[in-house]
């Protein structure tokens, strides 16, 4: 019996949308991050990108569960001297919400040039609207 290895020809991009409104930061995450990395087609091979594209509306309305808002604190580096930045998720949330989403689904990826790729696919908005509804975005329904 052969292996089956999929190539660019073999591989077919969903488009899905998720409403972040009420889900857990770190239960959504993990679901978009399978999704990403293609984790959920019988085709999965670790090495190869086979995932979708992720749309992800209503940001701004994700659940941190207890006292995350004001103690998970975000840091970004400059590089210079100094440049360390601290804030907290509620400061975060106020600014950039759709960066609450965009770090947690990052740091679940692979530490390696294709989780770089991956991330190019996943699309986050503040608001209950997007540009991509001529890609025939499909629901990603999940529990949690």
């Amino acid at each position: 019996m052969k292996t089956f290895v999929p190539n660019e020809a073999d591989i077919k991009r969903d488009w899905y949308v998720v409403d972040a409104a009420g889900k857990t930061t770190g239960r959504l995450a993990v679901v978009i991050a399978n999704v990403l990395r293609g984790k959920n087609k019988p085709t999965f091979t670790p090495h190869v990108d086979t995932g979708a594209f992720v749309v992800v509306v209503n940001a701004e309305k994700i659940v941190l569960t207890g006292n995350k808002e004001e103690g998970k604190i975000y840091q970004d580096y400059s590089g210079y001297s100094s440049g360390l930045k601290e804030r907290p998720a509620k400061a975060i949330r106020e600014k950039h919400p759709e960066r609450i989403i965009t770090q947690a689904v990052k740091g679940m990826l692979p530490k390696n040039r294709m989780s770089r790729q991956i991330m190019t696919r996943l699309k986050v908005y503040a608001g209950p609207d997007h540009p991509h509804e001529a890609q025939q975005v499909q629901p990603l329904e999940f529990n949690g």
